[in-house]
């Protein structure tokens, strides 16, 4: 439930350092202990980020955010009538995983996608898990997300979620849990890429001097994944990111990612369907493209298959698709592993599929589909987050303990005349890291979206993207709420403590 928060000791009280009044409020810290001691794999960053004041750092900060002006690193806003375009606030303090924990995190998230990509498969065709009643066939056949189109397809390799963006939240118990699956376009990754590259700019030597895993052949490992899908068919496939055009959210992330992996940038306009075959217009004349990276949802895909009005899609690529003349991903009908109705079943996915427990727990949840648990949601708003099944943003949702009473009322009425598009969930006490704010060094509340490539093989990118609420005392993140970014460290094997750090930096100075 939801914590109020209650002041403890400030970490190493007096120590002199921009941390010395960092306090330690009744919520899971990162970076300190309940004791205010200083966690192992955190130990080394804050002796490296202590040499620096706090006006130092502030300066570090509005250097760092300026950059991203610059580089043009932006997200849209819809509805917002004082400008579409804006900035993601970018904090500069990391926040570290340890390798032991990201292995963990690796193993689980492989095993995750792995059965959601088995689960997708079967509900398109012989539908085992609904025959041996593992799951309630009713959560499937009510999916908006289910597509009737889809049936009996076979995408290429056999590999339906090809990107996926996997949610995660610390509670107070200090434990990692998968909050939501992001299947269908999960955006945020340009970010990660682009966060490390300032704080590279920002602080090289700690670089120098932490063994911090790589992100910068996310890209490479993409481009591969995607070429994998028809390899075997025509040698070296051609590759293009599909996008809905400059006023999507996510358009920044859709020209970065084509540029770094070299592949055409094309909205629906710029492509054709001639005799079951995509072509991209270009000033040469048409040439042909195996492999299209969509960021556009099913709905707008292809006027023909999915919705008739749809502006931004590719007449005929759907019946291409069919005819295994292109490759698409994420694979239409993804969706259905994107529900969140669905998402309460994973753990019984998981078993079903691989035979083994989830290794990374669910957010407990409550359907509201179901008559007792809606009993219980109806009865307990004002101690729950309720959700929408597919909305995302943050959009359309409850925070019971920070609503008024006219909210919950709305909300019970929805839940009431729509119960399949509703779960509810306890409010979590969600995990605090540090961030520079106007007063200095501050906790607030994050959580994480590490990003899964499947191609050949499940490739996890290490770290992800942490998305901060730079509002004091907020428990919201999304970056169209007010939230923010930060750069996700995840050390290696061996990683040294602050004294190992100081000895090996001085070793190397002696060398030099």
């Amino acid at each position: 439930m939801f914590a109020q928060a209650s002041a403890m000791a400030p970490p190493e009280a007096g120590d002199g350092t921009v941390f010395s009044a960092y306090e330690v409020e009744d919520f899971f810290d990162e970076m300190f202990s309940d004791g205010g001691e200083i966690r192992d794999c955190c130990s080394a960053l804050k002796q490296g980020m202590s040499q620096f004041s706090g006006d130092e750092l502030a300066r570090r900060q509005h250097a760092a955010r300026q950059a991203m002006v610059q580089l043009g690193i932006t997200f849209n806003v819809y509805g917002d009538e004082q400008g579409t375009e804006r900035i993601i606030p970018f904090d500069i303090v990391p926040r570290v995983l340890s390798s032991e924990e990201w292995n963990f995190l690796d193993r689980g998230l492989k095993q995750r996608i792995w059965a959601l990509n088995a689960f997708i498969d079967d509900i398109y065709h012989d539908q085992k898990i609904l025959k041996d009643k593992a799951i309630p066939e009713i959560v499937v056949a009510t999916a908006s997300s289910f597509r009737k189109v889809c049936v009996g397809l076979n995408p290429p390799q056999g590999v339906w979620c090809h990107i996926t963006g996997t949610d995660l939240v610390r509670d107070r118990d200090g434990r990692l849990y998968v909050l939501e699956d992001n299947l269908r376009c999960p955006s945020g990754v340009s970010y990660v890429l682009q966060n490390r590259q300032l704080m590279k700019q920002t602080f090289p030597h700690l670089f120098e001097q932490l063994p911090i895993r790589p992100v910068d052949d996310y890209c490479g490992h993409l481009l591969d994944a995607l070429r994998y899908l028809m390899e075997q068919r025509l040698g070296e496939p051609r590759v293009a990111v599909l996008t809905p055009g400059v006023h999507n959210s996510a358009y920044f992330e859709h020209s970065f990612l084509a540029q770094q992996m070299g592949v055409n940038l094309v909205e629906g306009r710029d492509l054709v369907v001639v005799n079951r075959q995509v072509y991209v217009r270009t000033t040469k004349g048409l040439e042909r493209v195996d492999v299209l990276y969509r960021r556009i949802d099913d709905d707008f895909l292809d006027p023909k298959a999915f919705r008739e009005d749809s502006m931004l899609g590719v007449p005929g690529i759907f019946d291409a698709y069919q005819a295994g003349n292109i490759a698409l991903a994420n694979a239409p009908g993804t969706g259905i592993a994107d529900d969140k109705v669905i998402y309460a079943y994973v753990p019984q996915i998981i078993k079903y599929y691989t035979g083994e427990d989830a290794i990374i727990d669910n957010v407990p949840t409550f359907v509201c589909w179901d008559d007792t648990q809606r009993d219980h949601v109806l009865k307990n708003l004002e101690h729950l987050v309720v959700k929408p099944a597919n909305e995302s943003g943050g959009y359309g949702m409850l925070i019971g303990p920070r609503s008024t009473a006219e909210q919950r009322k709305e909300m019970a009425k929805q839940i009431t005349a729509n119960p399949r598009n509703y779960i509810a969930q306890p409010t979590l006490s969600l995990s605090r890291v540090p961030v520079l704010g106007a007063q200095g060094i501050e906790g607030r509340h994050v959580d994480l979206r590490p990003f899964i490539i499947y191609g050949k093989d499940i490739y996890v990118l290490p770290g992800g993207l942490t998305r901060v609420a730079l509002t004091k005392g907020s428990l919201v993140v999304n970056s169209s709420q007010g939230g923010g970014s930060k750069d996700t460290w995840v050390l290696a094997n061996g990683t040294p403590r602050a004294g190992q750090q100081q000895q090996q930096s001085s070793q190397s100075q002696s060398q030099s």
